[in-house]
């Protein structure tokens, strides 16, 4: 079975498309993906890693907040009728932008080339976040596709997860920009945990290699715990995957990288579910909220 297996067009509204369950008020894993420098396959890491998710039994939601550049939907080979940027505009609800793709993944996608979506104010990245608690669609886990850089918008989300992780590969623009995005999420944003997955490696010990680099500079400056995820090997199966606009982990299941990506998703899985409230901007706040206020 491909990605092409599963109509893809046809934009669901979530409140039709998912009627509430008690699952649906339960706390959801949300985990951001980020990386301080562009064209380290971070988009590539956060479609397989959710598509990943999906096919290990986690109800997930793929989030592009990429808002003047977002792929998403490109890569996975899905056509939105509507995105983040109707939202803004007012023209639909956040509920109307969810499309399901292959493997029941949800999405909800950005616009690509609208340039006053990469200008929004903090207050209105905030706002998006907070939309979130308005949907009523029964997930456990959602992964976030950040832009590159630390303009706001990547900080507030990348703040309102419960984990970060920073895509970098081997170049040396990619360790410098990763710590520097690092550094702005610990001193503004109070970010103190973050996982590293190295990207694009021709050996594991290079992804250490990569790892140990970042956690050198990181250790002698920054008051941050940061964990080595693992690392995607370069591969040409998931190039190949690229081209058909499908995932790797369903287009070529058996492939070096595939096997990483569901390697990588089954450490996400064993992290702790978030147990409350942090008491700043999170996504899916009333439902870290909600279980404890049931068990008073």
């Amino acid at each position: 079975m491909n990605g092409h297996d599963t109509p893809a067009a046809d934009p669901a509204p979530c409140a039709e498309a998912a009627p509430a369950t008690p699952a649906s008020v339960a706390p959801v894993r949300v985990i951001a993906v980020a990386s301080g420098k562009g064209g380290v396959g971070k988009t590539s890491v956060s479609v397989n890693l959710a598509m990943s998710l999906v096919m290990a039994g986690r109800r997930t939601l793929l989030l592009d907040t990429d808002l003047g550049l977002a792929n998403v939907d490109v890569m996975l080979g899905l056509s939105p009728r509507f995105t983040l940027a109707d939202v803004i505009a007012g023209r639909c609800e956040l509920a109307d932008t969810i499309i399901e793709g292959p493997g029941g993944l949800w999405v909800v996608p950005a616009a690509s080339g609208k340039r006053h979506m990469t200008e929004l104010t903090p207050a209105q990245h905030v706002g998006l976040v907070h939309a979130f608690s308005q949907l009523d669609l029964p997930i456990d886990t959602m992964v976030v596709d950040n832009a590159a850089g630390i303009a706001d918008g990547v900080l507030t989300f990348c703040q309102a997860a419960q984990d970060v992780i920073i895509v970098v590969c081997d170049e040396p623009a990619s360790v410098t920009d990763a710590y520097a995005l690092v550094k702005v999420l610990s001193r503004e944003r109070g970010v103190t945990r973050v996982q590293v997955l190295a990207n694009q490696v021709g050996s594991p010990q290079e992804g250490r290699h990569l790892f140990e680099k970042l956690e050198r500079v990181s250790a002698r400056f920054l008051d941050v715990t940061m964990s080595y995820l693992g690392a995607i090997p370069r591969d040409e199966w998931l190039r190949r995957a690229v081209q058909r606009q499908e995932a790797v982990v369903e287009a070529f299941p058996s492939s070096p990288s595939a096997l990483a990506f569901r390697d990588v998703a089954r450490r996400a899985s064993q992290w702790q579910v978030p147990q409350g409230p942090r008491g700043h901007v999170e996504f899916f706040l009333e439902r870290l909220v909600t279980p404890a206020r049931s068990a008073a």
